[in-house]
């Protein structure tokens, strides 16, 4: 599972509206004869590529995916129907699909005699299924507000941090602009760019404009976007905020005692050669 759940993450920043999936295959003996990851909606799901690798290898063996198959028609074939077409024995789930259509591919699944196990290693799987659960159930996307404190001159360091945010991410807004996090990444046939953002009053109306045009993960760069953003921070899923390395006299100008926002905890706290990034998660109950 923890290798299925590694290959979804190489579909972050591409799949949406679908959701980053991955699956690995095993044989009657238990050895890995293939994977696969979702990358774009349209192209072949995660158990698609994962039995294709397989081949007639998958026959009676299992197959681990992130997220339970799903059980409708669309663009691509049902996924609980192909791993009963390539004779899958057992099945394990990570995480269950809130989307599922009917009864869900798992009851599919079992019905047709195939073994199921869920939620296996669930929570390790939701760090890279749970923005995309968290936009669908609320239907608007997984934001994050990502700046340095005081408006201070993003460092190299910073900058490298941000790339790899976008990388996650399915729209960048900085300054003014709105972007793909990775240009050209979706598939244009099922996901459009909004209009431009207004920070203020309009903010969730522009995050649901956005859900529709296929997003689910939103990143704002920039402290100048303070003023719109402060009044919506329930809007807010996570925080990213970078600060300068700096002398011991100076640090409660540095880290200030209102950095971690109430309703928000920390996550992480990484150390660059000239900055500290804080990562802040909204706490859910």
């Amino acid at each position: 599972m923890r290798q299925a759940i590694t290959l979804s993450a190489l579909g972050l920043g591409t799949t949406s509206p679908n959701p980053p999936v991955g699956c690995v295959i095993l044989n009657q003996h238990g050895a890995v004869v293939g994977a696969g990851f979702h990358r774009r909606k349209g192209e072949p799901h995660a158990e698609a590529h994962a039995l294709n690798a397989a081949g007639d290898a998958a026959c009676g063996g299992t197959a681990v995916v992130t997220l339970e198959p799903c059980n409708h028609v669309g663009v691509t074939p049902a996924c609980r129907q192909e791993l009963i077409n390539a004779g899958v024995s057992r099945v394990v789930i990570a995480v269950m699909d809130p989307t599922s259509r009917g009864e869900g591919g798992a009851s599919m699944l079992a019905a047709a005699g195939v073994e199921v196990e869920t939620d296996v290693l669930r929570n390790e799987a939701l760090t890279v299924l749970e923005p995309w659960l968290t936009a669908t159930v609320r239907r608007r996307p997984y934001l994050t507000w990502a700046f340095a404190a005081e408006g201070g001159h993003q460092s190299a360091a910073e900058e490298r941090g941000l790339l790899d945010l976008r990388a996650n991410a399915d729209l960048v807004l900085a300054g003014k602009t709105v972007d793909e996090g990775i240009p050209g990444g979706h598939a244009s046939a099922h996901f459009a760019l909004p209009d431009d953002a207004d920070m203020g009053v309009a903010l969730l109306l522009w995050l649901s404009a956005a859900y529709d045009a296929g997003a689910r993960s939103v990143l704002v760069v920039g402290h100048e976007h303070g003023a719109g953003m402060r009044p919506h921070l329930d809007a807010v899923d996570e925080l990213v905020v970078s600060v300068p390395r700096t002398d011991p006299s100076r640090a409660l100008e540095v880290v200030q005692s209102d950095l971690i926002l109430i309703g928000f905890r920390l996550v992480e706290v990484t150390a660059h050669a000239d900055s500290l990034t804080s990562r802040m998660r909204r706490v859910r109950r």
